[in-house]
């Protein structure tokens, strides 16, 4: 049996597909392995090339078996995708990340430290966070429009309402009043969890130099130089601050054929990161402004 040299491995919750080829192509390993086995089992393999999509769980499982001596690469799933063959299944995927992995031009992800993933998590739960807010907010806002009780736009607009509940307004009626006092109680506990998320972001933000540096940028505070430290592990990995806007998503659309080229706006085909309010895209103007 020729040795394995590339592997592509479509990771999931219990069951993993493991697809392996020699150096001339031929397939040589075409198998599944359950969770609890999967180590040990590329502990008996020999030094290889690992392809793995970069989906959940993909940079805990690229830092274990680099720690096992493999080369680990992390690919989007966006790129694997055109190689995967017909019907969809484990097997076509694991075989197609293993042909994605050896192309020379595709672009690999950085695997993050447990570190940064932990300052992701900080950001992702904000996020879900304000979303609750949000909510929370706009059907204190609808229930009692219902009762005539309408409020300005604003914090402060919300808080004359819930004022009214808790005051127990005669225009509120007893059973209404005393669902929308939980919803208050609710939004009360979010404000709270939110601060202490913000406070969080600003010492990450202050606690490395590469996050100092970055909010010394007229206009990028400790929400979105954490981000950035967080969500690219090595800027050395971009040739040019243009590669780095492309990989954000800063980059307009192109539809460019036959020698015309045709741009158009904003695409945001990269990656999620929370902008704060200050730095929202003006749709209609196709910039960034306050």
């Amino acid at each position: 049996m020729a040795e394995v040299v590339t592997i592509g491995l479509d990771i999931a919750k219990s069951v993993f597909q493991v697809h392996g080829i020699d150096a001339a192509g031929a397939v040589v390993l075409r198998r599944q392995v359950r969770r609890a086995h999967l180590l040990l089992f590329f502990a008996k393999q020999p030094k290889c090339l690992i392809g793995i999509e970069a989906c959940a769980s993909a940079h805990y499982w690229g830092r274990e078996l680099s720690k096992l001596g493999h080369q680990v690469r992390l690919m989007p799933p966006s790129y694997v995708k055109p190689y995967v063959k017909r019907q969809k299944n484990d097997a076509a995927d694991a075989e197609a990340i293993c042909e994605a992995v050896t192309r020379p031009t595709m672009r690999f992800v950085a695997i993050k430290s447990p570190e940064q993933q932990s300052v992701m998590v900080l950001h992702r739960v904000r996020m879900m966070l304000m979303r609750q807010r949000t909510q929370l907010s706009n059907a204190i806002r609808a229930h009692m429009a219902e009762f005539g009780l309408v409020a300005p736009i604003g914090r402060e607009g919300l808080q004359n309402l819930i004022k009214l509940v808790e005051t127990s307004d005669v225009r509120v009626p007893e059973e209404a009043s005393a669902c929308l006092q939980l919803l208050a109680t609710q939004l009360k506990l979010l404000n709270s969890q939110i601060l202490a998320t913000d406070r969080r972001i600003r010492t990450s933000a202050r606690a490395t130099e590469t996050g100092r540096r970055l909010m010394g940028i007229p206009g990028v505070g400790p929400l979105l130089a954490s981000a950035l430290v967080a969500t690219v592990p090595d800027p050395k990995a971009f040739k040019s601050g243009r590669n780095l806007a492309a990989w954000v998503g800063l980059v307009p659309k192109q539809n460019s054929s036959g020698g015309k080229e045709r741009m158009g706006g904003i695409t945001k085909q990269g990656v999620t990161v929370h902008i704060p309010p200050p730095f929202r895209r003006r749709a209609s103007r196709g910039s960034w402004a306050a």
